[in-house]
């Protein structure tokens, strides 16, 4: 579905990414993992558009990404939730969401997805009038998925979801996250929760200081001396 091919990224004369290889196979949950500035985030940004390639080829479904804008990544059916969930702060739930829609031209089908986000998250219905930066933190990152999910996107890629939540909403986003997949939505996970990310993925990348040092099955990561070492406290 989502193919990689020696993607490097330039911040003026830092090179953030030196040339990363991966895909990502339709109805898959791949995560990317690593340590803090090791370009995860620059990685899912690069696909999304939000940053320019220096060199390297980024194919979605077969179809070069690669100077398209980020609305239309979108339109082919990419979204992300980023890191920090960056919610609208001074717009309602509901003006959130539509925020994320905001590409498509059905308003009734546009509805139907907001009442299927309400059904997945009755804590936002019950905001739905609220202003978002008002929310707690869980409801925000819950603000951020459904805002995703507006766009319809056959790939999802996820920033962090778990930062700064406690333990019993890491749980819940992690089962939401699974349960996005099991409905057929392929997901690229950035996560520095490791324990996490290697739990509900199929594969996993171990990024570290913007090279690809370790590739495999999640029972092959979790196998790895270098893995349990780094990543998993052992």
């Amino acid at each position: 579905m989502l193919k990689v091919e020696g993607l490097r990224v330039n911040y003026d004369a830092i090179e953030a990414l030196h040339g990363i290889s991966f895909e990502v196979r339709e109805g898959e949950i791949v995560t990317l993992i690593g340590a803090n500035g090791a370009g995860k985030s620059t990685t899912l940004n690069a696909i999304c558009g939000l940053v320019p390639v220096s060199r390297g080829g980024i194919t979605f479904m077969g179809e070069d990404l690669v100077g398209l804008s980020p609305h239309g990544i979108v339109q082919r059916g990419i979204s992300q939730v980023p890191e920090g969930r960056r919610v609208f702060a001074n717009l309602t739930v509901e003006d959130n969401l539509l925020m994320g829609a905001y590409t498509r031209k059905d308003a009734k089908a546009v509805r139907r997805d907001m009442e299927q986000v309400y059904e997945r998250f009755p804590r936002l219905k019950e905001r739905y009038r609220q202003l978002a930066g008002t929310l707690s933190g869980g409801e925000q990152q819950m603000l951020a998925l459904g805002r995703a999910l507006m766009s319809r996107p056959r790939l999802l890629l996820m920033d962090e979801p778990s930062m700064g939540l406690a333990p019993l909403l890491v749980r819940e986003i992690f089962s939401i996250i699974q349960d996005l997949n099991r409905e057929g939505v392929t997901i690229l996970l950035v996560e520095q929760n490791a324990h996490m990310a290697l739990k509900i993925a199929h594969r996993g990348y171990v990024l570290e200081t913007g090279n690809i040092i370790l590739s495999g099955t999640v029972a092959e990561l979790l196998e790895n001396e270098e893995v349990k070492r780094a990543y998993l406290g052992g």
